[in-house]
């Protein structure tokens, strides 16, 4: 037998049988145990290869096949999770553009700072930025995506401003890291890349990055920042 067909024969047996023991049990004859009279003792004989019906398959050969499967098949599960907006009828163009932003920014590709100013459930007027990576992560975003709730600066996000009690707050997320000590305003620090995005709107948004306005109908405003890390990995 060549590398190829033990390979396949151990990956056939690993696919057959929960555990190793299960396997050793399923090459045990009940005149081994007639015998032998200790199933331990038959299950050792099977795997030293004095006794058994099939393949001779050591423990670590099992084992390690197992849990390279595994990992192929969470890898592959992950791999085929539909995204949140996949299948869905969206109308407005801030919908639009996170639909389109989803896969990359969950994969790690584009990092996006999602800007939104409009008023809550309470008719106040409240502004901040949003880590749409980080929040994909976090949250179900269903609920955007079919249209049942809106997205908005929490107190909790990257930066949040209430213009009516004039709260501000600002935190850093895994992704990025708040300058907020900055005199011309608030920078955010890309981690992986250690890259500046400026947010003002008068100047450049910095390496990499790219500043997008929103023509929305659901909010006053929309502005979403796109920052592409270069970090070699």
């Amino acid at each position: 037998m060549d590398q190829e067909e033990g390979q396949t024969a151990v990956d056939n047996i690993v696919t057959q049988f929960n555990t190793y023991e299960d396997f050793l049990d399923s090459q045990i004859t009940t005149v081994d145990l007639y015998y032998l009279e200790d199933e331990a003792l038959a299950r050792q004989l099977v795997e030293l290869g004095y006794r058994g019906t099939g393949e001779v398959v050591k423990r670590e050969d099992f084992e390690a096949r197992k849990a390279a499967i595994e990992i192929a098949r969470l890898a592959e599960r992950t791999q085929k999770k539909t995204l949140t907006s996949a299948g869905k009828d969206l109308q407005d163009n801030f919908l639009k553009a996170l639909a389109v932003r989803e896969e990359d920014n969950r994969n790690g590709k584009v990092s996006s700072v999602i800007f939104i100013r409009d008023k809550n459930s309470h008719g106040q007027e409240v502004s901040g930025y949003i880590d749409y990576a980080h929040r994909l992560k976090t949250e179900d975003f269903e609920v955007y995506f079919n249209g049942k709730k809106r997205l908005l600066p929490r107190p909790t996000d990257l930066s949040y401003y209430n213009w009516d009690n004039h709260i501000a707050v600002w935190n850093s997320t895994p992704n990025y890291q708040v300058i907020a000590d900055n005199p011309e305003g608030l920078l955010f620090k890309y981690k992986r890349d250690r890259k500046i995005l400026n947010v003002d709107p008068k100047a450049p948004p910095g390496d990499n990055s790219t500043r997008i306005p929103i023509q929305t109908k659901l909010y006053i405003q929309v502005v979403i920042f796109d920052h592409i890390s270069r970090r070699k990995t």
